[in-house]
């Protein structure tokens, strides 16, 4: 017991300094795209609404648990795009709240589809710690005897991204300054975050489509953080595929087409550390839902 306790208090320790250099991350990055590059907005031609749900390491006192939801469309001058992200996220005393909002503008570079995006973001963090309520080892240590209540810090970032029918490639730093958390002189700062994200998608038969993708992400005081993913995509309504995190974990997903506007997401991953021991794993769900207001509808499928 003694040895569990041990293990739970410096995991919460390690997820409160963690989380000052790393934002919420999902299995299904892939379809989070707009919450890391705001140069996504509107890329899908129509209104998109797509919501993740992320429960990490169930089981485990203070484990990490987000939530994100965009809204994304472009414009009637479909060159502009705009966008909404929100995101709620909890790991052991800290939480916090996002609100972005998205702009982007689109070169269309030829009339085969390729094009490329410039997208800027800006928004808000609202900041709560509850590390006072925390059992410390030393007595009144002054950086965890006072919480801290709806800290907010405004922020703001900008990506590119480059797309075609069949490959796509973005990069992006969605947060330039690098506030406090209780707006003092602190390093205890909201990091930089640089994202760099590709993928594609080939026809491998009638029936079958292989769509691999990719994710680096680094930030100062981090070790670099890869995932790498690949989805079979059967008869254009069935995506089952694998995922990895570079010396982190490893997963499964499954996505379901359910019509062609509404699409399910659920995955699973476990941590490849000994940390795996004391958890059931984390899980997923993803919902998606574009809206269409055209009579001809979605001309073809869309696989990023």
């Amino acid at each position: 017991m003694k040895k569990m306790r041990l293990i739970l208090g410096l995991t919460v320790m390690i997820c409160s300094v963690s989380w000052s250099q790393q934002d919420p991350q999902f299995s299904q990055y892939f379809d989070n795209t707009l919450f890391v590059n705001p140069a996504y907005a509107g890329s899908k031609g129509l209104l998109n609404v797509t919501g993740i749900h992320r429960e990490q390491w169930v089981g485990f006192d203070g484990r990490p648990r987000s939530t994100t939801l965009s809204v994304h469309s472009p414009l009637n001058y479909e060159s502009v795009g705009v966008g909404l992200t929100m995101v709620a996220d909890e790991v052991g005393p800290v939480r916090q709240t996002m609100f972005y909002g998205d702009f982007s503008y689109t070169l269309k570079l030829n009339d085969k589809g390729h094009k490329l995006a410039f997208g800027l973001k800006a928004g808000l963090n609202m900041i709560t710690t509850q590390t006072a309520d925390l059992t410390t080892t030393v007595a009144s240590d002054p950086k965890l005897t006072q919480n801290v209540r709806n800290q907010i810090n405004p922020n703001f970032g900008f990506g590119i991204y480059y797309h075609t029918p069949s490959f796509f490639f973005g990069a992006s730093t969605p947060k330039i300054l690098e506030n406090t958390y209780d707006g003092s002189e602190s390093e205890n700062k909201e990091r930089r975050h640089y994202f760099a994200i590709a993928g594609g998608v080939f026809k491998l038969s009638n029936y079958w489509k292989l769509r691999p993708t990719a994710q680096l992400k680094m930030t100062l005081g981090a070790p670099i953080s890869i995932d790498m993913s690949a989805a079979g995509i059967y008869k254009e309504k069935v995506w089952f595929g694998a995922m990895y995190r570079l010396n982190a974990a490893f997963g499964v997903f499954a996505q379901y087409q359910i019509t062609p506007q509404f699409k399910l997401g659920v995955a699973s991953d476990f941590g490849a550390s000994a940390l795996r021991n004391f958890n059931y794993g984390t899980f997923e769900m993803m919902l998606s839902y574009d809206f269409v207001f055209k009579k001809e509808g979605i001309r073809s499928p869309r696989y990023f």
